[in-house]
């Protein structure tokens, strides 16, 4: 895969970063991003050398990094928040700009400094959420989802996002025209084929990956995703908050780049979603994992993804049945509705812990029980 030189950068950072979590060895890693173990090798090098600009290309000259804040911005920022002491973040920057001063840094970086000199103190315990969950490990969930689509000047955007539960690394984020199936199988291969594949992905109950009829819940999507050994689990309906964590990075995403933003083109949108993305993934800090940036706690997976779908076979234990052309079963003399997706395909039929209870499997993925 060709990259452009405006995501070069981001990267090599990013490489990096995985360089150092040693999930799997230097020549797969490569691989995966695809370039030479020498290309790789003097990257790792460049950057043991000078941390702070050795990744740039030579001879350019280095941009300003984001967190070294110019002491003087900072005196700037004191002094707008001692003149405004309600204004947050996002109006002081913009009042800083309008004044002319060079090199204000976003929203967040302005809360931070203010936070540290005392002048923004901790949320209190009633806009706090009282506990958090996270899976223990990267790649164990991926929560993806549909952010509400916004105008641009030819059109409308639909952004597709991905994001890792354990690290909040943003792992797709893409400027979509539609929300249909073969959209949203395109984005996905290019995430795996980057990231590898996680074990389970948790998504709402819409179009294209869910339906909030339980009975007929799984599509084509869902039914692809399981077919490469990925396990698809669906929020409760009119509960967003199941997904609690990538409902906070649209409204972050919102808050730090579409509500000040006027955009032509899609390929306009890509860009600064491409550019965003790598500050939040590289650079922001998150609250949610104690101020760390998110590619400090991610690393790859170890499972390669294929476009072949491998075969399946159930052990001994499943009763298998082939699922008719209307998406039924034939079991004990009834007919069970299992979804038109599966037509065709075999599903494993297993007694569960009550004798009178089946369950109903699609490869490793449990559609469902059935009482008989």
């Amino acid at each position: 895969m060709p990259w452009q030189e405006n995501d070069l950068m981001s990267l090599k950072q990013e490489f990096i970063e995985q360089a150092q979590q040693h999930v799997m060895s230097f020549s797969a890693l490569c691989a995966r991003y695809k370039i030479a173990r020498k290309t790789g090798y003097k990257w790792v090098r460049r950057h043991a050398e000078n941390p702070a600009h050795g990744l740039r290309a030579q001879p350019t000259t280095p941009k300003t990094i984001p967190n070294a804040t110019p002491t003087a911005v900072v005196d700037h920022i004191v002094s707008a928040r001692q003149r405004f002491p309600t204004w947050g973040g996002r109006k002081l920057r913009a009042y800083l700009m309008q004044e002319g001063i060079n090199d204000v840094p976003a929203a967040s970086t302005i809360s931070g400094i203010l936070k540290r000199a005392g002048y923004i103190q901790k949320d209190s315990c009633a806009n706090r959420a009282t506990s958090r969950f996270e899976h223990v490990a990267p790649n164990h969930l991926w929560q993806m989802d549909f952010k509400g689509h916004f105008a641009y000047e030819q059109g409308r955007c639909h952004p597709l996002t991905i994001i890792d539960d354990h690290s909040r690394f943003s792992i797709h984020l893409s400027a979509c025209m539609n929300e249909r199936y073969s959209t949203v199988k395109t984005q996905l291969i290019k995430a795996f084929e980057r990231y590898g594949l996680p074990e389970r992905i948790n998504v709402d109950n819409g179009a294209p990956w869910g339906s909030i009829f339980a009975v007929c819940r799984y599509t084509s999507l869902s039914l692809w995703l399981i077919e490469h050994g990925i396990k698809v689990s669906y929020s409760r309906p009119r509960h967003p908050q199941t997904n609690g964590k990538i409902e906070r990075f649209h409204r972050t995403l919102k808050q730090e780049l579409l509500t000040s933003r006027y955009f032509r083109q899609l390929d306009d949108i890509q860009q600064a979603f491409d550019e965003w993305r790598d500050c939040y993934n590289l650079v922001r800090p998150h609250e949610g994992i104690n101020n760390s940036v998110p590619s400090k706690r991610y690393h790859i997976s170890y499972r390669q993804y294929h476009h072949e779908i491998q075969g399946y076979d159930y052990a001994a234990d499943y009763q298998v049945k082939r699922v008719s052309c209307r998406g039924r079963i034939s079991l004990d003399g009834r007919q069970i509705f299992i979804g038109i997706p599966f037509a065709g395909k075999q599903v494993g039929i297993r007694c569960n812990a009550s004798d009178a209870m089946r369950d109903i499997y699609y490869r490793h993925q449990r559609l469902g029980h059935v009482a008989l």
